[in-house]
């Protein structure tokens, strides 16, 4: 999704931060004022100088040093705040950001890529407060330096100031033309950076595929193909800008050498003092470095303007899934859950779950087995609003779940996944996760009904064990009942399972199935199974296919009618 770059739209991340542009600014002018006043105090020593009184030339040289001090105590003022509010406009802009993504819903990260989100998150967001302070520490300066410093010389001498200005044009086109061309470099540079991050972001969380498949040159050769595009594009963007510094410091050259023969000619004529022709020519040394700030730093933001583009990007996304303005919070429920005539499909038209009616009355463990692919997932995700059904409704106590917000309907139902997340934090901050404040013993208890305290007790630190990227430092059995404490510290009415014990040993499987029919009861519960051995005793079996519910029943009804209940349980015990 496009949206139209321009820098207008940062300003409302910029104007909260007003106060500290204000006092930037105050220093931005005293910086500007001082500049003129070195130009008034150089003409001045030209023409003390000029009768060799040296008390006279000590006073002047006095004023020079003062002037330059006050000088750089306003930049000091000017970089300090205007380095503050980029920062911040920087932070608020992530924050932004990330606070958005987190309502997108589960379509988007389906497709999206992790390291691409990253990169813009960091890298681009960074870039754009890089620029937000070129703006108000160097360019804005720059800027009230070139319209203050010629006026001045106007004032001085009106001939010079033309004969020096005369190729100013030509600069601007130059400076202008430079500038989209690295804009388009600068898009086609971040764009491979971030599908090398999202290269890396794969090769790490699949190592272990890697190696087992000795796919590692396969996984160089693909590095070294996005590195090589990476590596073009930055070399492109660097090519031209050295042919443009060159060009434009010919042209500032062409200026300077104007300037010297239309002086000396005046000076020759009695047109000019020699004292004014200083001032001048300090004026016209003090103009070289905001010209060649100004152009770097038109460079920059034509640059910054692509890390522009990338991040609204994200933010023009809008989710699919809202709560409605007035929507109600979800009070404690019994656990009773209707399905009416709901359909729902990711493609336009190719439905997965094809006018579904079920109601499930609370303290009810219902099973979803079938065929990958034949809806049971898509089914249980429309409960917590991670997708909304095309048609039908879903009630919780005969609430419909669109009618109230997302937080208290969402923390009225547990999941336990297959694969098990774990956070960068302790065992017990993962177990208490979402929650800032929460008790120990509360987390203690609730490892144990999830047969977790036993073996996160002989850790070394206990509960205060820090647990390493996702995990990896436990078993699959020892994240599985980590999750179930997870869900049984939340104590919600209404449970999910989804294929909790696939992945499990023997020996882990029976803690966890211990585990988890402790969580279950008195709960509602989806539980989506392909081992049909955690079925049996779930007190109605639904069986799936091509998003229908086709049977219907318990273990041994649906054994007595020998249809494909029957055949699966057959094939699965045979």
């Amino acid at each position: 999704m496009k949206t139209r770059s321009n820098y207008w739209q940062l300003l409302p991340y910029i104007r909260p931060q007003w106060h500290n542009i204000v006092k930037g600014f105050i220093g931005i002018l005293g910086y500007v004022l001082a500049t003129l006043a070195l130009i008034t105090l150089a003409r001045q020593f030209a023409s003390v100088f000029g009768g060799r009184n040296l008390s006279a030339i000590a006073l002047e040289i006095s004023l020079l040093a003062t002037v330059f001090l006050v000088r750089g105590f306003f930049q000091s003022v000017q970089d300090i705040y205007m380095a503050k509010a980029a920062l911040r406009v920087a932070f608020n802009l992530r924050k932004y950001i990330y606070t958005h993504l987190q309502k997108l819903n589960l379509s988007y990260f389906e497709t999206a890529k992790t390291g691409d989100l990253s990169y813009r998150l960091t890298e681009d967001v960074d870039r754009v407060g890089e620029v937000v302070h070129k703006l108000f520490h160097d360019f804005i300066p720059c800027v009230l330096q070139l319209v203050a410093i010629p006026i001045y010389m106007i004032w001085l001498n009106w001939q010079l100031t033309l004969a020096i200005i005369i190729v100013a044009p030509l600069m601007g086109v130059l400076i202008g033309w430079f500038g989209e061309r690295l804009r388009i470099f600068s898009l086609k540079s971040q764009s491979h950076v971030s599908d090398l991050s999202a290269i890396l972001t794969e090769v790490f969380s699949g190592i272990r595929i890697i190696q087992a498949f000795a796919a590692e040159k396969y996984e160089i050769a693909r590095f070294s193909r996005e590195a090589d595009r990476t590596m073009k594009a930055k070399y492109s963007a660097e090519r031209l800008k050295a042919i443009q510094i060159p060009i434009i410091g010919f042209l500032e050259a062409v200026s300077i050498l104007i300037l010297l023969f239309v002086g000396g000619w005046q000076i020759a004529t009695g047109n000019l003092t020699v004292d004014k022709f200083v001032a001048f020519l300090t004026a016209g040394a003090l103009l070289i470095d905001p010209i060649g700030h100004v152009t770097s730093n038109y460079n920059e933001f034509k640059q910054g303007e692509a890390s522009v583009d990338r991040v609204f990007e994200l933010l023009a996304i809008k989710p699919t899934v809202e709560e409605k303005a007035n929507a109600l919070t979800l009070p404690d429920v019994s656990g009773k859950v209707e399905y009416r005539h709901v359909s729902f499909a990711y493609k336009k038209g190719e439905f997965v779950i094809k006018d579904i009616s079920l109601l499930a009355m609370p303290g009810e463990a219902i099973a979803l087995v079938g065929a990958s692919g034949a809806g049971k997932t898509t089914f249980v995700n429309l409960l917590p609003r991670f997708y909304d059904p095309e048609a039908g409704q879903i009630l919780i106590d005969g609430v419909d779940i669109k009618d109230v917000t997302l937080d208290s309907l969402r923390r009225q139902i547990g999941i336990v996944p297959q694969e098990t997340i774990m956070f960068s934090g302790t065992i017990a901050q993962n177990i208490a996760f979402g929650q800032d404040a929460f008790e120990m013993k509360a987390v203690e208890e609730a490892a144990k009904i999830a047969n977790a305290h036993q073996f996160i007790t002989q850790l070394p630190d206990g509960y205060d064990t820090w647990v390493g990227e996702r995990g990896v430092n436990l078993s699959g059995g020892q994240r599985q009942r980590i999750a179930i404490a997870r869900a049984v510290l939340r104590n919600p009415r209404i449970l999910i399972l989804d294929e909790a014990t696939s992945a499990l040993d023997s020996e882990s499987e029976a803690l966890v199935q211990e585990a988890l029919e402790r969580l279950m009861a008195s709960r509602t519960v989806f539980i989506i199974a392909h081992r049909l051995s955690t079925v049996r005793r779930c007190d109605r079996i639904l069986v799936f296919e091509r998003g229908q519910i086709v049977e219907s029943g318990t273990h041994e009804e649906l054994l007595t009618l020998e249809r494909r209940y029957a055949r699966f349980y057959a094939q699965q015990f045979s």
